[in-house]
């Protein structure tokens, strides 16, 4: 399996072959550093742990950081023979490969039932005043509580998600840029994990 870390640039627009325009998203993907590789017989299953964007600033590393002086660091579960210290860049990857981009999204603050959930809200006739986005009605005599999990106003986004089957459009090895057919969760310079 192959698996990097990157950092979102943002979205452009490239042509194809028939001229025609696609929209893509600019990743800066590596380069990343194994640190750690775990093994079946010592830790119970295979792993590869990544290092992605070396802390410079002596004062920002702790002690527990020793040897690992990175900003993000993940975890993959994979059988490849990496060794600690190995690189890790775009060119495990090939123009027209299919990836699973997983990062956190956008964060939209605190949302009402329309916007967070796709309420239509209530009727403006009927005697209804001041009632257009409110979300009616929450639950029934019995149990006299609300029930969990009802969709209610609330925090929104901010969530894990994963976009599966994106094609790689074009790949800049001299600048660690991968360019991925599509959108991608997250604001610029959010954090991705690349899987292919």
């Amino acid at each position: 399996m192959k698996f990097i870390l990157g950092k979102k640039i943002g979205m452009s627009q490239m042509f194809d072959a028939k001229g025609k325009i696609i929209p893509v998203t600019l990743v800066e993907a590596g380069p990343c550093t194994v640190l750690q590789k775990k093994t079946k017989a010592k830790e119970g299953y295979d792993s590869l742990q990544l290092g992605f964007i070396k802390i410079e600033k002596k004062n920002k590393i702790g002690k527990s950081m020793k040897g690992k002086e990175y900003r993000y660091i993940k975890e993959a579960r994979t059988e490849d023979a990496g060794n600690v210290g190995d690189q890790v860049n775009v060119s495990i990857f090939v123009e027209g490969d299919k990836v699973t981009v997983a990062g956190i999204s956008k964060g939209k603050g605190f949302q009402g039932g329309v916007k967070r959930h796709g309420f239509h809200g209530r009727n403006a006739t009927h005697g209804a005043k001041h009632e257009a986005r409110t979300i009616g009605s929450i639950g029934q005599r019995f149990p006299q509580h609300v029930i969990k999990g009802r969709k209610m106003p609330g925090r929104m986004g901010s969530d894990r998600v994963t976009v599966k089957n994106l094609k790689i459009a074009k790949i800049d090895a001299e600048n660690n840029v991968l360019a991925l057919m599509g959108a991608i969760p997250g604001h610029k310079g959010t954090l991705l994990e690349i899987r292919g």
